[in-house]
């Protein structure tokens, strides 16, 4: 009769240290998924920027009389970004798709900022700097909108 009580009391304490275990296997995990979630934003960002001062340099070389209008001017630094950060998502495996998105990241805060531009309530300022600052909450947010792109490369 006394084993029958001590096994039951085995596997509870069995159980709990299973779910323990467990437990810290979901933590390091979450922690490791976020570091690769932050990683990837940071590796974007680099690319980003090595992308908008590489092609920007060769642009002024390329092509050293030509002014662009704001609208253009915006629309080349996106591409330029753009094409930095796709290049190093495919060198990292990404699809086709989640190049696509994140490079929509670049072009959105500038369209949207473009129309109060075009009516006169914004400078020309206020849709370079803040079409800059808003890329980073929109890059952000294609990469919380698909979490499975980021956070296992």
């Amino acid at each position: 009769m006394a084993a029958a009580r001590d096994r039951p009391t085995l596997c509870v304490m069995t159980t709990t240290e299973n779910t323990t275990e467990t437990t810290r296997r979901s933590t390091a995990s979450r922690g490791r998924r976020t570091w690769h979630f932050v990683r990837h934003y940071l590796e974007m960002v680099l690319a980003m920027f090595a992308g908008m001062f590489l092609l920007g340099w060769l642009e002024t070389q390329a092509f050293p009389t030509v002014e662009l209008t704001t609208e253009t001017g915006v629309l080349v630094m996106a591409t330029n970004m753009a094409v930095g950060m796709g290049a190093w998502m495919r060198i990292r495996g990404h699809t086709w798709r989640s190049i696509a998105e994140m490079s929509a990241a670049m072009y959105l805060p500038f369209a949207v900022l473009l129309v109060p531009y075009w009516t006169g309530v914004v400078t020309a300022d206020t849709v370079i700097v803040w079409g800059h600052v808003l890329m980073f909450p929109a890059m952000a947010l294609v990469m919380v909108l698909r979490p499975h792109d980021c956070t296992h490369r």
